[in-house]
């Protein structure tokens, strides 16, 4: 079976900057699950999944516009501490989590108050190209379920 819309495909990654700096590799927890044409991934690798098999393994290097897109200047906002998902210190140039009305974001602190953080709102990967080493794991049919919720569910995916 072959990765194209609405089959569930997982895999296992390592992430590179254009220097060869390792930024995320999922070899060391749990495999990646997604729904191939849900834009559960992001488009460039969403794109290079298409037509790849279970033991595939594959490298892509994907732009910034087919990744997290371009950084935006002046995105920057102040956001309430409670807001934020992570808990402990916080600390400038941290990466964190934020619950906003579009769901969780991620952003990266520029500046730490008493009560709020000024958040860089930009994606920490933004404006960078990115390179994957890819394995795929697994491809399968995705239950009525999932495609209702449009992601994957189980090991990988969501767990509701």
């Amino acid at each position: 079976m072959q990765i194209e819309r609405d089959k569930v495909a997982s895999f296992h990654y390592r992430l590179s900057d254009e220097q060869g700096n390792e930024l995320e590799n999922s070899h060391n927890g749990d495999s990646v699950a997604f729904i191939q044409g849900h834009r559960n991934i992001i488009r460039g690798l969403e794109e290079a999944m298409e037509g790849r098999k279970a033991s595939d393994s594959f490298s892509v290097t994907i732009s910034p516009e087919r990744a997290y897109g371009n950084r935006r200047e002046g995105s920057q906002q102040r956001v309430p501490i409670k807001h934020l998902l992570d808990k402990g210190k916080i600390k400038a140039g941290q990466v964190v989590s934020i619950q906003t009305e579009q769901g969780v974001r991620q952003g990266t602190v520029i500046k730490v108050g008493k009560f709020n953080v000024d958040i860089d709102t930009n994606h920490p990967f933004a404006g960078k190209t990115l390179s994957f080493e890819v394995e795929v794991l697994d491809v399968r049919d995705a239950s009525p379920e999932e495609l209702s919720h449009g992601h994957a569910h189980g090991v990988g995916g969501h767990q509701h």
